[in-house]
C-alpha cells in the first residue's frame, strides 16, 4: 500500500509540475515540447523514449527514462549498430551542371548535419558521391566518389557543406547527366566525447553551436528548409522525388485540404 501511495504522489505532484522547470530541460527543448502539447513533467513522463531522444537527444530521453524510475546510465549514450549515416536522393529531373549539383550536395550536408544534432552525434568522415542513370546504358556514363576527414569531428552543416562541395568540385566531369547523389558519414562518435583538438578556440564552437541551435529551432517551429545556406539556392528545379509524392492525407494532418466558407 506504501508503494501505491508513493506512486500515486509522484504522479501528481509530476501532473502540476511545468516542464520548464524540470532540471535538464532548456528553454529551447521547453518550447519544441510545448508544440507537441507537453506542458507537465508527468506528460513528459508518459512521452515515447524514442520520440525524446529525436527532440532533446540522448539528454532528453534519459530525462524521461528517469522520470519513469528507470536509472539513466541504463539508457545508452549511443545505439552499438549506428556506425554511419548517409543522406542519399533522386533528382526528379538529371543535374548537368556544376552549380545544379552543388545546391543539391549542399541541401544533403545540410541535412546531415541536422540529423547528427539530432541524435547527439559528431562524424569523423564523409564521403559524397553522384552518378548518372545506371538503367540507361545507352546514354554517357559516370560515377564518382570522393571523401575527406572532418577535423575535428563535427556536425556543423556549414562546415559539411564545405567539404562536400570541396569533393564534388575534386571528382566533377562534365557533360553527363546526374540523377543521384549522396552523402555519407562515418566515425561517428558522442558529442559531448569528442576528441579535442589542440588549437580548437572554445568560443568559437560555442558561437557556432548556438547559430546551428537557431537554425533547428525556426526550421524544426516554421517547417524544414525555412533556413538555408546561399549554396542550396531557392528554387531547386532538380527537387527530389520524394518531394513530389502524393499528400498522405490519412497520415498527416498538415496535408490535409483546407476548406473556407465566404460569409
Amino acid at each position: 500500500m506504501a508503494d501505491l501511495r508513493d506512486d500515486y504522489i509522484r504522479r501528481y505532484v509530476m501532473d502540476r509540475f511545468e516542464v520548464a522547470d524540470v532540471w535538464g530541460v532548456g528553454s529551447a527543448t521547453a518550447r519544441k515540447l510545448a508544440g507537441l502539447g507537453i506542458a507537465t513533467a508527468g506528460q513528459l513522463r508518459d512521452m515515447p523514449m524514442r520520440q525524446a531522444r529525436g527532440i532533446g537527444t540522448v539528454v532528453l530521453e534519459r530525462l524521461v527514462a528517469e522520470l519513469n524510475g528507470v536509472q539513466a546510465d541504463a539508457v545508452e549514450l549511443i545505439a552499438p549498430e549506428r556506425k554511419g549515416m548517409a543522406v542519399t536522393r533522386s533528382f526528379g529531373i538529371p543535374i548537368a551542371d556544376l552549380n545544379g549539383l552543388m545546391g543539391a550536395v549542399s541541401q544533403f550536408a545540410m541535412r546531415a548535419g541536422e540529423k547528427l544534432r539530432q541524435h547527439g552525434l559528431v562524424a569523423g568522415r564523409m564521403t559524397v558521391f553522384f552518378h548518372t542513370n545506371r538503367f540507361k546504358p545507352e546514354r554517357p556514363q559516370y560515377a564518382a566518389s570522393r571523401g575527406g576527414a572532418l577535423h575535428p569531428m563535427t556536425a556543423d552543416s556549414f562546415e559539411l557543406i564545405a567539404l562536400a562541395r570541396r569533393c564534388v568540385e575534386r571528382s566533377w566531369r562534365r557533360g553527363f547527366e546526374y540523377t543521384k547523389a549522396g552523402i555519407m558519414l562515418e566515425q561517428l562518435a558522442a558529442a559531448d566525447n569528442r576528441p579535442r583538438t589542440l588549437f580548437e578556440d572554445p568560443e568559437r564552437q560555442a558561437q557556432r553551436d548556438r547559430l546551428m541551435s537557431a537554425i533547428d529551432d525556426i526550421n524544426g517551429k516554421f517547417g524544414r528548409m525555412t533556413v538555408v545556406p546561399g549554396s542550396q539556392g531557392f528554387k531547386r528545379p532538380w527537387k527530389m522525388r520524394a518531394e513530389m509524392k502524393s499528400p498522405a492525407w490519412t497520415t498527416r494532418i498538415t496535408d490535409l485540404p483546407v476548406v473556407k466558407a465566404k460569409g
